[in-house]
């Protein structure tokens, strides 16, 4: 049987992109969940230790996430013991979240299964290639410094 035509959407690179993504979403969504883990509390995490502590609505403009979800995920982690909110000493209005000892043990876990992930996702790539399409990558993508 003769192989299928390539179809116009499926050679666009963003199509591409998408489904190069959505493979390394999967791959990770499944290290972390090794971990007990889903993909938005492990953003979470990393977010507060990388800018805790920090109050609830930056760290949700930060990554992103409609401050109704966010409530849920830190609900989520507070009741685990990998977050805790406490009333923000600059303003006592707001509550900044902070990572516990356990979050910063937990996040190191899932920092390497999702290294780990993101190794087999490259795989097929050499050393070389590897960085040739990471260097690629930060410049489509805007995210350059």
């Amino acid at each position: 049987m003769p192989e299928a035509p390539l179809h116009a959407i499926r050679s666009l690179p963003s199509w591409l992109l998408g489904r190069a993504a959505a493979r390394g979403r999967a791959l990770v969504a499944e290290a972390l969940a090794t971990q007990g883990m889903k993909m938005w509390h492990h953003v979470v995490l990393s977010a507060v230790r990388d800018l805790g502590p920090v109050a609830q609505a930056e760290l949700g403009r930060s990554i992103g996430l409609d401050p109704k979800d966010l409530v849920g995920v830190l609900n989520d982690l507070q009741t685990q013991g990998l977050v805790v909110r406490a009333p923000d000493p600059a303003d006592r209005r707001k509550n900044a979240v902070s990572l516990t000892g356990g979050g910063a043990a937990l996040l190191t876990r899932c920092e390497q299964v999702s290294r780990e992930a993101n190794d087999a996702l490259l795989a097929p790539l050499s050393a070389a290639e590897r960085d040739q399409f990471m260097a690629l990558l930060v410049r489509i993508s805007g995210t350059e410094n």
